[in-house]
């Protein structure tokens, strides 16, 4: 059972490989940086806006006590120790909300000056990310279409080698069947085969073709005889003498 686990485990990884795209990842990743970016800015308002409730407080509760002292001062100026007696007491009172309210407000201060901090150092960090993360997907992107390119070039070139043999493969017949054409020919001009486009000759005119012939030959070899002797070598002489050399007549019986 855990062989068969770590195999699908393992399928599951290398299938997973294939779907993954490292620019989704790095988009994926930058937005949440984005998003934490932005809880920590939230996080700066938050502090900031409690300050600022601290401080509208603090100014309220100073006014008070301001009001208070002078009400005091000006009862003592009447006569009215008890009554400025009560202001004071009232006063202190005050004054113990604005040393509490003072304490709070300064811790929230620093809380806002670290985050504040922390806001710019992560504004750094994601434009950092940001930047990397255009290269990355520059790089790849160029990477993916170089490769798509080779595999491109390599499926031509496999094309073209079968082009090539395909080429080879015409060639080859071309030549086979021009040879094959010669041969049909010149068996033709010799007589072995017989050509269907033609007429097939009767027994007159092929007679006539075989005397013809033989008569040719015996011609040729009369002129070489006559050279050979030093006599006429015209085809007249070797044809049986002078013009005017008349055919005997025979009487009619």
């Amino acid at each position: 059972m855990k062989r068969m686990g770590l195999i699908f485990r393992a399928k599951a990884n290398k299938a997973l490989d294939r779907a993954e795209d490292p620019r989704e990842t790095l988009d994926y990743s930058y937005q949440k940086q984005l998003e934490l970016l932005q809880k920590v800015r939230r996080g700066v308002a938050d502090v900031a806006t409690s300050r600022k409730r601290l401080e509208l407080q603090l100014n309220q509760l100073q006014g008070q006590s301001t009001k208070l002292e002078d009400q005091g001062r000006k009862a003592l100026a009447l006569g009215r120790e008890d009554l400025a007696r009560e202001a004071l007491s009232r006063r202190a009172a005050l004054q113990q909300q604005v040393s509490d309210l003072e304490v709070q407000h300064h811790t929230l201060q620093g809380e806002e000056e670290k985050l504040t901090l922390a806001a710019q150092r992560l504004q750094a960090k994601v434009d950092a990310f940001r930047t990397k993360k255009e290269t990355l997907k520059a790089t790849y992107t160029a990477a993916q279409a170089q490769t798509r390119i080779g595999e491109a070039f390599s499926g031509i070139s496999e094309e073209m080698g079968d082009v090539g043999l395909a080429i080879q493969r015409a060639e080859d017949k071309t030549a086979q069947m021009q040879a094959r054409a010669g041969a049909i020919d010149e068996l033709l001009a010799s007589g072995a085969l017989d050509d269907p486009t033609g007429m097939a000759k009767d027994d007159l005119t092929a007679e006539l073709d075989r005397i013809s012939g033989g008569s040719d030959v015996e011609l040729e070899l009369q002129r070489m005889k006559a050279e050979l002797a030093g006599g006429p070598t015209s085809k007249q002489a070797i044809e049986g003498g002078p013009q005017d050399q008349q055919t005997p007549k025979f009487d009619k019986q």
